[in-house]
C-alpha cells in the first residue's frame, strides 16, 4: 500500500514538459540575491495558474510561501527551495542561457525551483486527500546565506513540524539520491584580518614593523590549528584566499589585509577554530610587533539531517525507485541549515548528471532529474503528514 494509503505512487510523468520549460524559463532570467523580483512575480503565476493559495501573511522583500492541504486540519510541514543566482558569466553555450550577462543559475537553484514547483502541481491534485498541510517555501538570498533567516523572520516556520530540501549533486547520476543522516554540508565561515606595522623604505627594513612578513608567517600558522587541535577522526578547513598589501616595490607598507573561509562540520570544533584562530592571530601579530584586527563572518551552521526524516526520506526513494547512496558530506555551505537549528529538517542531495561543479561558467544539469525530484517530494510529503497525523 502507498504512503497515501491509496496504493497508488505520485507520478510526474505527465508534467516532465511543463518542469523543463520552467526551469529553462528560470535559467534564462536569472536575479541575483535578494533581487529576485521577477523570479519571484514567475513562480507567483505559475503557482496562481493551478490556484495553489499563496499565504500572503508572511512578508517577504523576494520569495514567497505557498500552501496546499489543509482542509481536514493536521500538521504542518514545508518543502523548500532556493531561488537566486550568481554573478558568474555563463559559458554553457544553451539555447536558453542566460540573457542577463554576468548572471547566471550556475548552482542549480533553478533546477530546485522547478522541481518544487512540480511538486506543488502534484500535490495540489490530492488535496483533498492530504491529511495536513504542505507549505512551500520559494526561498530567496540563499547564495548570501540571509534568506532562510528572512522566512524564519516572517514567522512561515511557526508551528512546522519539519521541513525538506535538497541541492542538485553534478557527480551523482540521475535516478540517484544521496541520504544521510548527521553531518551532510559544512559551516561556512569568513574572516578578515588587518595587520597593522610600520611603513619604511624597502632598503632601510630595520625603521619598519613588517605587516607582510607578519602576514606570510599567519598564512602558515593558521593551518596548525587543523592539523593540531582538531581530531584526525574530525575535520576542519582554513583557506586563506586573498592577501593584500604594498603599492610598490621599494616601499614596506603600513598594513596588510587577508581574509577566507573556514569549513567545518561540527559545531564544538567550529567553536574551538573559531577560539584558536583569535588566538594565533594575536599572537603571530604581537611576535612580529605588529597590530591586528579581526572581523568574522559567521555563515549558516552545519546541514545536520535528522535521523527519522532521513529514514522516511530513504523509505520515499524506494517506493519510487530511487537508487540511494551515502554520499560523503561536502565542505560547501548551506543556509538550509539556519532551518535545522529551529525545527527537524532535512536535506538530500538529488543526482543530476552534471557536466561540471557547483559555480562553474559551464555549469549545468539533466533534466530527466526533474520529474523524479519532483515525485520523491510530493510522495515524502504525502508519507510525512501520514506519518505526524497518526502518531500517538
Amino acid at each position: 500500500m502507498g504512503a497515501n494509503g491509496s496504493g497508488t505512487i505520485v507520478s510526474a510523468e505527465g508534467i516532465e514538459q511543463k518542469l523543463v520549460d520552467i526551469r529553462r524559463h528560470l535559467h534564462q532570467y536569472p536575479e541575483l540575491s535578494h533581487e529576485e523580483f521577477e523570479t519571484t512575480a514567475y513562480i507567483r503565476r505559475r503557482l496562481e495558474e493551478e490556484e495553489i493559495r499563496i499565504a500572503t501573511q508572511f512578508d517577504l522583500k523576494t520569495g514567497l510561501i505557498a500552501e496546499v492541504g489543509g482542509l481536514h486540519g493536521g500538521p504542518v510541514i514545508a518543502l523548500r527551495a532556493d531561488i537566486d543566482a550568481l554573478p558568474i558569466q555563463e559559458e554553457t553555450g544553451l539555447p536558453y542561457a542566460s540573457k542577463t550577462p554576468g548572471n547566471m543559475h550556475a548552482c542549480g537553484h533553478d533546477f530546485h525551483t522547478a522541481a518544487i514547483l512540480g511538486a506543488a502541481f502534484l500535490l495540489k491534485e490530492k488535496e483533498h486527500e492530504l491529511l495536513g498541510t504542505i507549505r512551500f517555501v520559494f526561498q530567496p538570498a540563499e547564495e548570501k546565506a540571509a534568506g532562510a533567516r528572512k522566512v524564519l523572520q516572517s514567522g512561515a516556520l511557526d508551528g512546522v513540524r519539519a521541513i525538506y530540501g535538497m541541492h542538485n549533486k553534478p557527480d551523482l547520476p540521475v535516478g540517484t539520491i544521496g541520504i544521510r543522516p548527521g553531518p551532510l554540508m559544512a559551516a561556512a565561515d569568513g574572516f578578515l584580518v588587518e595587520l597593522e606595522g610600520i611603513g619604511s623604505h624597502a632598503a632601510v627594513p630595520e625603521a619598519s614593523v613588517d605587516p607582510i612578513v607578519a602576514a606570510a608567517q599567519l598564512v602558515t600558522a593558521l593551518q596548525s590549528i587543523v592539523s593540531r587541535n582538531v581530531s584526525p577522526l574530525e575535520s576542519a578547513v582554513i583557506s586563506v584566499t586573498r592577501l593584500n598589501s604594498g603599492t610598490a616595490w621599494n616601499v614596506i607598507p603600513e598594513t596588510a589585509v587577508l581574509d577566507g573561509t573556514v569549513r567545518t562540520f561540527d559545531e564544538k570544533v567550529r567553536n574551538r577554530v573559531v577560539e584558536r584562530f583569535g588566538e594565533v592571530v594575536n599572537g603571530v601579530a604581537a611576535a612580529y610587533g605588529t597590530k591586528a584586527s579581526l572581523r568574522w563572518i559567521q555563515g549558516p551552521p552545519p546541514v545536520n539531517n535528522d535521523g527519522e526524516l532521513a529514514d522516511a526520506a530513504r523509505r520515499t526513494a524506494e517506493r519510487l525507485g530511487i537508487s540511494v547512496v551515502t554520499p560523503k558530506p561536502s565542505p560547501a555551505g548551506e543556509d538550509f541549515a539556519f532551518y535545522q537549528k529551529q525545527i527537524p529538517g532535512f536535506f538530500a542531495f538529488m543526482g543530476t548528471s552534471g557536466p561540471k561543479e557547483w559555480h562553474h561558467p559551464a555549469f549545468d544539469i539533466d533534466e530527466r532529474a526533474l520529474p523524479i525530484s519532483a515525485s520523491f517530494f510530493a510522495e515524502l510529503a504525502i508519507a510525512e503528514l501520514e506519518r505526524f497525523a497518526t502518531e500517538p
